[in-house]
């Protein structure tokens, strides 16, 4: 349960709340009726600020007290132009990059410390005032040694201690709502809450984002989408990150790249490439893409390319949630909602006793309303909303290891929104994932799509059209035997049951590569009979 720091803090929430004069903007409509008076008797209630600040200026100032954690919400937040009045919208993009900043002093003995030596023997060069000052970090710009032009990024001290408090507090409210409450059982706050853990203590080891940035560079390597910073690996520690300094246009100011007359309806294009590429083919994707980390290279405007910052938080997924997340891209796509309702039911993710049809029918209902629309006149907010409220139907299990793929696809979309708010992006989504997707998903798409070129296959065994799956259910099989073993070793009888299972197994795999090359030599008998 709750520790008595854990009251105190929450405590503090509700005196920011109160100071803040919050309960007039956002618990008033939805928080109990006596919320509201009590947080009038509180004796901090009177040092509330000013009451010509603006709502959007309160809740920013209140987000800031509340601490990195809740910066982080506020800028999330910031990109959903779609789900918040405008002034708070705008109030709240200031956090991504104008947070207030730490002393330089400080930054200076981190840096000397970090690397052993005087800050005069590794910059020719370094401003005295940020450059930018974020949640975790802020950032100088320098001139190094030899002569070149760079970034220096320090994370801010002691924030792993205020972030631990956070995070603390959370996994025990999650616990303390999973007790108390089954329908939010069902979405797993405490799960979601320990993959959000996992992703900010990440962020806060500059070498691990050095190796991201590194390896993201490496993926898109004289690409004409996307430009990654250089590392300079000499000056790299778990506090302090130097990288090659880059110059483009905030993401965020659209009168100046309209003024720049660049073609945004290629930017926007282009970052949902971008966002499928890193996906669906790389799996490993920028999952912080908020304005304040995207810059736009305009020297080409009618081409032009994005520029990527900060590298701290950065996903990935298993290869069976990212063929899901494919195979159901792919049937949205084609409007094929049974499918869609099939993968649903297979993967577990809704109760197996569903019927398909009904939720085929659930599925077009929700659906066919935002096909071949522009995306102004889509909110995708809106649709989760309904998602979930469809899904509550079927007892939908939320897959908290999806969360950031979530939630940097509505980070993309607020992003078009700004952009280019004609966009559609099914349309403009689902030619690449036809073209990239069809030889990314794996063997057994392929295998389908080349049975589907030969006349008469279509009646051919399902043993012969499966064979892809073998693999995967010798994987399957070795995993069972596996946990089996762990779980009672003295289950032998079982475990020699699984034994033969596998060579059963190994032996259709055997049967089914021999047909396989059959097939395949008749399929070049024939491409060679025609040429």
């Amino acid at each position: 349960m709750l520790s008595p720091s854990d009251i105190i803090h929450i405590m503090r929430i509700g005196r920011v709340i109160a100071r803040y004069r919050l309960v007039d903007d956002v618990l008033s409509s939805s928080a109990p009726k006596w919320i509201k008076p009590a947080f009038y008797c509180l004796p901090w209630h009177w040092v509330a600020a000013s009451k010509h600040e603006s709502r959007g200026e309160r809740i920013r100032y209140a987000l800031e007290d509340l601490g990195p954690v809740f910066i982080k919400l506020g800028q999330a937040l910031s990109t959903r132009r779609d789900l918040l009045p405008e002034d708070i919208a705008d109030s709240l993009a200031q956090l991504q990059d104008n947070v207030k900043p730490f002393d330089s002093t400080q930054s200076h003995k981190i840096i000397e410390l970090a690397f052993n030596q005087p800050i005069n023997t590794i910059f020719s060069s370094l401003d005295e005032q940020p450059l930018a000052a974020a949640s975790v970090a802020q950032v100088y710009a320098g001139v190094l040694q030899n002569g070149k032009n760079i970034v220096v990024k320090i994370i801010r001290p002691g924030i792993d201690k205020l972030i631990k408090r956070d995070i603390s507090l959370m996994q025990r409210l999650a616990r303390v709502v999973q007790w108390a409450s089954p329908e939010a059982r069902r979405f797993k706050p405490l799960e979601v809450v320990r993959e959000f853990q996992h992703t900010i203590k990440n962020e806060l080891n500059l070498k691990r984002e050095a190796a991201n940035a590194n390896l993201m560079r490496q993926h898109f390597d004289n690409s004409e989408l996307i430009y990654v910073p250089e590392i300079y690996w000499d000056y790299v520690s778990e506090n302090v990150l130097v990288l090659e300094r880059v110059y483009g246009t905030p993401i965020s100011q659209v009168d100046t790249l309209k003024a720049q007359n660049v073609d945004l309806k290629v930017l926007a294009e282009r970052g949902v490439e971008i966002f499928f590429t890193q996906v669906f083919v790389h799996n490993f994707f920028h999952a912080d893409m908020h304005p304040g980390n995207i810059f736009v290279d305009t020297s080409n405007p009618a081409s032009p390319k994005y520029i990527a910052m900060d590298f701290g938080i950065m996903g990935t997924m298993n290869n069976f949630d990212r063929q899901y997340m494919a195979d159901n891209f792919i049937a949205f796509f084609n409007r094929d909602y049974q499918k869609v309702a099939e993968l649903h039911i297979d993967s577990k993710w809704i109760g197996e006793d569903t019927r398909t049809d009904e939720f085929e029918a659930a599925i077009r209902t929700l659906c066919e309303p935002i096909f071949e629309k522009p995306l102004k006149e889509i909110s995708f907010g809106h649709f989760m909303v309904q998602l979930f409220q469809i899904a509550r139907e079927y007892n939908y299990q939320v897959q908290p290891q999806l969360v950031l793929f979530e939630k940097t696809l509505l980070q993309i979309e607020g992003l078009g929104r700004q952009l280019y708010p004609e966009l559609d992006l099914w349309t403009t989504a689902k030619p690449f994932m036809r073209k990239t997707l069809l030889k990314e998903s794996g063997l057994k798409a392929f295998w389908q799509q080349a049975l589907k070129q030969v006349p008469g296959t279509e009646n051919l065994p399902d043993w012969v059209k499966d064979m892809p799956d073998a693999p995967r259910d010798i994987h399957r099989a070795i995993q069972t035997l596996i946990q089996t073993d762990k779980l009672n070793v003295e289950r032998e009888n079982r475990h020699h049951e699984l034994l033969k299972e596998m060579a059963h197994l190994r032996k259709t795999v055997n049967r089914s590569v021999l047909i396989g090359a059959i097939i395949a030599g008749i399929f070049a008998g024939l491409y060679i009979s025609k040429m």
